[in-house]
């Protein structure tokens, strides 16, 4: 009887320690592999005009719109209109097509469709993680297809590779 008594005194007082030394350390733990300080609560990401050679109208607000639902669906901050603890500024550099490979006819087998922006990160809350960087994303397409019939598809799949570039370089320290 003694022997089980003295199990559970230790059994209660490890339970206890346990609890008292996790409870003087805060861990944040997140599913996105994100690192947003805790006093960080608002984020905005200005319009991004295209300023590419070749200009697609309806980019920049593709892009724009890519950039916020990113963040509102991988982070609990608030978006703003204004300048936000986190802000998101840059510009489209680049919308081209070019081919890739090349058959025995001199025609090619494979176009590559690359966008490019350059973005400019500002963090209010900790300014050594301020950026400015350009982010550059290709897909590869069949020449048989034309451009236009395919186009959309690959902005797309482009846009969420760049956005989560955008994402991992502003807030998961890769």
């Amino acid at each position: 009887m003694m022997i089980t008594k003295k199990r559970l005194i230790k059994g209660t007082c490890l339970v206890i320690i346990g609890f008292a030394v996790n409870s003087c350390f805060s861990v944040k733990y997140s599913m996105t592999g994100a690192s947003i300080p805790p006093e960080m609560k608002t984020i905005s990401v200005q319009y991004f005009p295209n300023r590419a050679a070749t200009v697609n109208p309806m980019l920049s607000q593709q892009l724009t719109d890519a950039l916020r639902n990113k963040f509102l669906a991988q982070t609990k901050l608030t978006m703003i209109n204004d300048i936000g603890d986190a802000n998101f500024e840059g510009e489209i550099q680049g919308y081209d097509v070019r081919p890739m490979a090349i058959q025995g006819t001199d025609i090619a087998a494979l176009d590559r469709f690359t966008i490019t922006i350059k973005v400019k990160y500002t963090n209010t809350i900790d300014p050594k993680l301020n950026f400015e960087a350009t982010f550059s994303r290709y897909e590869d397409f069949s020449s048989s297809s034309s451009f236009p019939s395919v186009e959309a598809s690959l902005v797309t799949a482009i846009l969420d590779l760049l956005t989560e570039d955008v994402f991992n370089k502003a807030f998961a320290n890769w």
